[in-house]
C-alpha cells in the first residue's frame, strides 16, 4: 500500500516499518522540501498522522490533509486559521473533551507540552500537582477535601463553562468555598 497522498502539497508519512523499508526517501516516504512544514495531527480526525504541507499552511489545511475532522470532533477549541510551524503537533479534541489553555504558546492548538501524558490524565508533572482542567473525576478526588460528588461537579462545571482560568475559579463550583480552596490550592494547577 502507498501512503495517502491528498495533494502534491500535503503528503502523509507511512508508519515505521511500512512499505518504504529501510528509508532513504523511497516510494511512499514523505519528504519535506526546503521551506515546507511537517506537522503531526492527532485526536478526532479521520486518519491521524504526520503530514508535509506547503509554507503558510494553516491548521485547517493540516486537518484536511489527514482526511478531515471526525464526526465527534470539536474544532471550536482550535484556531483553524492559525499558520502552522514546522514540527508541531495539532490535537483535535472530541466533543466534551477540554483542551488545556495553550496561552503560554503562540500556537492556538494543543501541543505535547500543553496536554497530559497518555494514561495519566490530570498529572501535573514532577511537582505532584493535579491540573484541574484535564483531570478526570477520579483524579480530582486525590485533592484534599474533594470527594466523588464534588469531583463530578467540578468536571460538569468545566464541561459546561470551559477550562478554569485560575485555581481560584474553583470557588465558582457549588460546594467549594474559600476554606476548601485554601486546603487544595498547593496541589492544584491549571
Amino acid at each position: 500500500p502507498v501512503a495517502y497522498d491528498p495533494a502534491p502539497e500535503a503528503r502523509t508519512t507511512p508508519p515505521p516499518g511500512g512499505p518504504a523499508g529501510g528509508g532513504g526517501g523511497g516510494p511512499g516516504v514523505a519528504t519535506a522540501p526546503a521551506g515546507n512544514v511537517v506537522v503531526h495531527v492527532t485526536g478526532a480526525v479521520t486518519r491521524p498522522g504526520v503530514v508535509t504541507l506547503a509554507p503558510g499552511s494553516r491548521v485547517t489545511d493540516a486537518i484536511n490533509a489527514v482526511g478531515g475532522a471526525s464526526t465527534d470532533a470539536d474544532t471550536e477549541q482550535l484556531n483553524l486559521a492559525r499558520v502552522l510551524t514546522d514540527g508541531e503537533q495539532i490535537r483535535v479534541p472530541r466533543v466534551g473533551e477540554v483542551l488545556p489553555d495553550p496561552a503560554p504558546q503562540a500556537s492556538g492548538a494543543a501541543t505535547p507540552k500543553a496536554s497530559a501524558a497518555p494514561g495519566k490524565p490530570g498529572d501535573g508533572g514532577a511537582s505532584g500537582t493535579i491540573n484541574i482542567n484535564t483531570a478526570s473525576a477520579s483524579d480530582l478526588e486525590k485533592l484534599p477535601g474533594i470527594g466523588p460528588s464534588l469531583a463530578q461537579r467540578i468536571v460538569e462545571y468545566r464541561d459546561s463553562h470551559g477550562p478554569f482560568a485560575t485555581v481560584d475559579a474553583l470557588t465558582d463550583v457549588p460546594g467549594i468555598g474559600k476554606a476548601k480552596l485554601e486546603g487544595l490550592r498547593e496541589q492544584a494547577t491549571v
